[in-house]
């Protein structure tokens, strides 16, 4: 493991084609050092909000707000811990507010995080926001879709998948979710990790406004051709090119040799819990029967001592039953008083110190948390992958202006060409570029709107 941080990454959001406000958010809480990446390590989030008016755009504006917030003061306790304890808190904090102002009553979001650390990647996902991984020509889905066509689906396949099934488990909405953080106070957060990091691996977190334009194995083939900044640039415009209806928000990381994983087996487990307020370890209750039988204990010997106690003195109760024998009697029960004493405060003393015990569940090196990976294609560059990226550009060239759309498919050209060739590298390249025309061309026509509202 590289001891300074050497991650790249890009993030973007656009307000899309159809859309009157951006309600998408997104953070990046950076390792600036060996030892903040040690502490804490890298924190990416992708939020997009729902509600009416404004309600959405809060919505995710506080979770990109409070996930860093919370997690960087929880990170010293245990990184699983601080992950789903800062989304619980967002939570919290999107849902009171929303209580508070009729105008932000049920606001939601989703929220989907990577955090890595030098023991892995870890996942923290509430909604249908995804997170993604590519690695050797693969991109893996490391979050589930909290949605109705993810329950659907996974329904399909538990079933056989047969047509017997009907049309109640066929094409349902893709745009509803089943979790999200602010409608309700309690919300249940998956955690997926750690899952080990390998040097090139790169991560892409993004909103439903890039998902449902883009498949994952072009996700995954511009992820790993392109520097992230490039890659993000082209997955975004390949959105826009494709129509944009909704809020397109996406984050692209790729890890390097600083951040990749080695296994300590001597490591200490994680725990996946706080102790309690005052610092006592709920795992280490204080031993109240030890200490009643300890006190139980000195009382019987103060009780039963015949040289100090009325009880059993020469002039006490039990003198005249026991006689003679009296004293060998007191000294046996102040014998057994004693013992139980002694034994109460062992027991107290070794519950205290000994080893912790099993209240707080902990995650030991080499476990996981989650099922994810949960889907996986290949995303090898092809002539028919590019050729539907290029296709795309094309179409959409229609509308540029002449000299715009002169450039644009020149450059859809050069990029079958490439592919031709099998330089599929290059040719997604060259469609990286074509895209880019079609977006610069996008954001000028808005700015251009901007300028002749304002003059109006």
């Amino acid at each position: 493991m590289g001891s300074e941080p050497s991650l790249e990454y890009c993030e973007l959001s656009d307000i899309g084609r159809r859309r009157a406000n951006n309600q998408d958010a997104s953070a990046v809480m950076a390792a600036e050092s060996g030892v903040e990446y040690r502490r804490r390590g890298w924190l990416f989030l992708v939020a997009d909000g729902m509600g009416a008016h404004a309600a959405g755009e809060r919505a995710s504006e506080l979770a990109s707000e409070q996930v860093p917030l919370a997690y960087e003061k929880k990170a010293a306790y245990s990184p699983p811990y601080a992950l789903k304890s800062s989304i619980r808190h967002a939570n919290n904090e999107i849902h009171s507010r929303g209580e508070s102002s009729p105008d932000l009553k049920g606001m939601g979001t989703t929220c989907s995080v990577l955090v890595i650390v030098p023991r892995g990647a870890l996942v923290g996902h509430v909604g249908d926001s995804r997170v993604y991984r590519v690695r050797n020509h693969s991109i893996a889905q490391l979050s589930r879709d909290h949605s109705l066509a993810w329950e659907v689906e996974a329904a399909r396949a538990a079933s056989g998948g047969d047509a017997a099934q009907g049309s109640a488990l066929q094409s349902p909405p893709k745009n509803i979710i089943t979790r999200s953080l602010g409608p309700h106070g309690h919300v249940d957060v998956d955690l997926e990790g750690p899952l080990p990091v390998a040097a090139d691996d790169v991560f892409v977190l993004c909103s439903d406004g890039l998902s449902g334009q883009v498949a994952d194995e072009e996700i995954g083939c511009f992820a790993a051709a392109l520097p992230p900044a490039e890659a993000a640039a082209a997955l975004l415009g390949l959105a826009l090119v494709r129509g944009a209806p909704d809020n397109v928000t996406l984050v692209v990381a790729k890890a390097g040799p600083g951040e990749q994983s080695e296994e300590d087996p001597n490591a200490p487990p994680w725990p996946l819990a706080e102790p309690e307020a005052g610092g006592r370890d709920p795992a280490k209750p204080i031993p109240v029967r030890m200490l009643i039988l300890a006190a139980a204990g000195l009382f019987g010997a103060l009780i039963f001592n015949p040289w100090g106690s009325e009880l059993m003195g020469a002039e006490g109760p039990f003198a005249s039953i026991l006689g003679e024998a009296r004293e060998a009697v007191g000294f046996a029960l102040t014998g057994l008083m004693g013992l139980l004493a002694v034994a109460g405060i062992m027991g107290t003393v070794l519950a205290l110190l000994g080893p912790e015990g099993r209240r707080i569940r902990t995650l030991a090196v080499g476990q996981k948390l989650g099922k994810g990976p949960y889907r996986e294609y290949g995303c090898e560059p092809s002539a028919d992958l590019v050729e539907g990226i290029v296709a795309s550009v094309e179409s959409a060239a229609d509308g540029l202006s002449d000299a715009e759309r002169k450039q644009a498919l020149e450059l859809v050209a050069a990029a079958r060409r490439k592919a031709g060739s099998r330089d599929f590298t290059a040719a997604l390249s060259e469609a990286a570029r074509g895209i880019d025309v079609y977006r610069r061309s996008v954001e000028a026509a808005r700015n251009d709107d901007t300028i002749r509202t304002d003059d109006r």
